[in-house]
């Protein structure tokens, strides 16, 4: 583990956009959670839609992801409750959308979050999770040089093996020249219509090619997982019978398995 003070961190990442990454990191984290697990969620996107889709509103955060970044606040300063219990978030302010620009000239601009990470002095956290934005960007680099860990979430959609293809190779090059120790976590399929042919065919190919890297669980496509944001909640608080709640509860049982057999 990179670091020991905060726990072991996931990087949730796409470079597609709409592919369930901000979903999975609220319900992913949520559900841990709710299974006693002490949580950290890092909003990096600057859509800001983990902050938001948690309740919490851009315009109110006084020191978040972007602070952090830019040396201007310490990571435990800017961490804050939210209405779940266990469940901890370092928030996107408004500002981060700047962050990539004012980053560009600096030294070690690839570095800043986990240099940040390093100085952390709280209390550790049992998973720590970062919503990547939807590019492969300076802050997706960012991310995947302070994580032990990614997973990426795959929508059973005609062009997603190969977006997956130019993620692994990004994914590769930052293991190489950034960050040795980064294990890919695993592929969660999202959006997953049983009774659409072309997303069965695609769940099939990527089984096929990605074998035990796939999660066995899938997330479907659920009305109850898309109205929870407009909420502020996670699903399981908006209507935790829903498919949508109880798959994400399953995968983070097979999530917490998985790391016990890592």
């Amino acid at each position: 583990m990179k670091h020991q003070g905060l726990g072991p961190i996931t990087a949730i990442a796409n470079q597609k956009g709409g592919v369930g990454k901000t979903t999975t990191s609220i319900n992913l984290a949520a559900s841990l959670a709710a299974l006693e697990k002490r949580v950290l969620l890092i909003d990096l996107d600057p859509q800001g839609n983990s902050t938001s889709g948690l309740g919490v509103n851009q315009n109110t955060v006084r020191s978040g992801t972007y602070d952090v970044l830019m040396g201007d606040a310490q990571l435990s300063d800017a961490i804050i409750a939210t209405d779940c219990e266990r469940l901890l978030l370092l928030p996107a302010s408004m500002d981060l959308a700047g962050a990539e620009i004012e980053l560009v000239s600096e030294l070690g601009r690839e570095l800043r979050l986990e240099q940040a990470f390093a100085a952390y002095k709280g209390e550790a956290f049992d998973y720590v999770f970062i919503d990547c934005p939807p590019a492969l960007s300076l802050l997706t680099v960012n991310a995947l040089s302070a994580s032990d860990h990614v997973m990426v979430t795959l929508q059973t959609e005609f062009y997603a093996m190969e977006g997956l293809t130019q993620l692994m190779d990004s994914i590769r090059r930052i293991k190489q020249a950034l960050n040795s120790s980064l294990t890919m976590e695993g592929i969660l399929l999202t959006m997953v219509d049983g009774r659409n042919r072309l997303s069965t065919q695609v769940e099939e190919d990527v089984r096929a090619y990605f074998g035990s890297q796939v999660y066995a669980n899938t997330i479907p496509r659920n009305v109850r997982l898309s109205e929870a944001p407009s909420f502020g909640v996670p699903v399981m608080y908006h209507d935790v019978r829903s498919k949508g709640a109880q798959a994400y509860l399953v995968v983070a049982q097979e999530f917490m398995h998985r790391r016990e057999i890592q």
